[in-house]
């Protein structure tokens, strides 16, 4: 059931809440006091915090309603958007101890209405949990007041319809990837993508069977066939109701489990490769929430989706396929089967005439240990989409930090058998993931890689994500899609 989130502009004293919840900052004015008990409350909290600067809450008890106020001078990590997003999923986790089930956010300063947006994004996202497979669920239901100024009612309305929209849509990709590996499989992921296209009334072609070999999608085809489960390319298209200059398709890797095929990975963690579709899982979110608000440019959303499992048919490593583009890989390790899966998509990609393309997947352990679990790499043969790109991101919480496609590391993919050797050894394995990819990025486009293996799944809790999925990347997606 989806939390009820509404704008208001009654005061707070006539707003039906139990809890009400307010941030203060020192430099933005987000609520405002008054000469009620709340708005007195307000005021003497807020003189607390500029005096003393060692308080990070305040509570205060009515008798039919509770007041937490929140001081950002203690979030000194994260802006005053990304921080608000925090405090709200702190509010929800007190409503839920102490029984509230009626939330207001005061929202009613100067400043108030700029942050309907992040308010909204925190309690739909810090609201999520994946109890779908326990006995026991959580029970507690809340409801939200976003209290507004009167004048800023169609703005933060706005505000509100969009920022839920996307959130609801980073909920799905979440769900995805926090699915068990034996409930996802590549015919999933084409399922859900017509379900998506149906209702955002996207065009839609799904690539499957013989039809990949035959079409020459054999980076698809060889990942593919140690599993029962075929593998397919899933292409989803939003077309502008003007026609746009620009044309953005946004690639997404769809391993719906991984266990490295021949060159199996380790037992532990293993697990978590049910993920390793996390990138086309934020493909397949972006398209859903893109279709709703109708940017102005051509959006075009491309899933290889497969799963690599030993088996009698499995590839070998040492195994030469023939990319679309003509050229020859050998699989030196068949766990690094993502980038021959998008060699296909990137190709699809040069087939729908995108002009920009941006790539997202778990692709290498490299990354994580260069960046660690809260940011993902970023790398691109054109400065100005990357810049895009980390804006979009930073926009919305979600960060990268780019790396460089160093061009003497091309040597290390270098191979006697074939045109290229999937892997490049033990060093810089993030670039030179890169830097294979870019063999197949179509002549002409503009193109960005990212590289999420470190913030797509979370072991432990993390801003306003509990354990599991963050569904990371559909947000960046949708503002670059925006912002064109």
């Amino acid at each position: 059931m989806k939390m009820k989130i509404l704008v208001t502009t009654q005061s707070i004293e006539k707003v039906k809440a139990d809890l009400v919840v307010a941030i203060d900052d020192p430099k933005v004015e987000l609520f405002e006091t008054g000469s009620s008990p709340i708005g007195k409350a307000l005021a003497e909290a807020r003189k607390t915090f500029r005096k003393k600067n060692v308080h990070r809450e305040i509570v205060r008890t009515f008798e039919s309603q509770t007041l937490v106020v929140y001081s950002s001078t203690h979030e000194k990590v994260y802006d005053l958007h990304e921080s608000s997003k925090i405090f709200v999923a702190r509010a929800l986790a007190f409503a839920a101890d102490y029984g509230h089930s009626k939330v207001a956010l005061l929202l009613d300063g100067a400043n108030g209405s700029d942050y309907v947006g992040s308010a909204t994004e925190g309690f739909v996202l810090g609201d999520y949990r994946f109890d779908k497979y326990r006995k026991e669920k959580r029970a507690h239901k809340v409801s939200v007041s976003l209290v507004c100024r009167p004048a800023e009612l169609q703005k933060a309305e706005r505000a509100l319809l969009r920022y839920r929209v996307v959130s609801e849509e980073v909920n799905r990709a979440r769900d995805l990837v926090n699915e068990p590996g034996d409930r996802v499989y590549p015919k999933t992921l084409a399922a859900l993508a017509r379900k998506i296209a149906r209702a955002g009334k996207l065009g839609a072609t799904i690539v499957s069977g013989a039809q990949l070999e035959k079409q020459g999608y054999t980076g698809l085809v060889a990942v593919g066939k140690g599993s029962l489960y075929a593998p397919c390319l899933i292409v989803l298209r939003y077309r502008p109701a003007k026609k746009s200059k620009h044309h953005l398709a946004l690639v997404g890797k769809g391993i719906t489990f991984d266990t490295g095929g021949i060159s199996i990975k380790p037992a532990e963690g293993m697990w978590t490769m049910k993920g390793d579709m996390a990138g086309g899982a934020a493909v397949l979110a972006a398209m859903a929430a893109i279709a709703k608000l109708k940017p102005k440019v051509a959006v075009t959303g491309i899933i290889a989706a497969a799963e690599n499992f030993p088996g009698p048919k499995a590839q070998r490593p040492g195994d030469i396929f023939i990319a679309k583009n003509g050229k020859s890989v050998m699989v030196d390790n068949t766990d690094a089967e993502g980038r021959l899966v998008l060699t296909d998509a990137l190709a699809r990609a040069g087939e729908e005439k995108a002009t920009h393309i941006v790539d997202v997947a778990t692709l290498t352990g490299a990354v994580v240990r260069a960046l660690g679990t809260s940011v993902a790499g970023i790398m691109g043969n054109d400065p100005d989409l990357v810049r895009a790109v980390i804006d979009a991101g930073a926009r919305h919480g979600e960060a990268y930090w780019e790396l460089p496609l160093i061009a003497e590391y091309r040597e290390l993919l270098k191979s006697p058998y074939a045109d290229l050797n999937n892997i490049g050894g033990k060093f810089a394995g993030a670039i030179t993931a890169g830097l294979f990819l870019q063999e197949f990025v179509p002549d002409g486009a503009l193109w960005a890689h990212l590289d999420i293996a470190g913030p797509f799944i979370l072991e432990k809790k993390w801003k306003y994500y509990p354990e599991g999925a963050t569904g990371f990347g559909v947000k960046t997606f949708v503002e670059l899609a925006e912002s064109f």
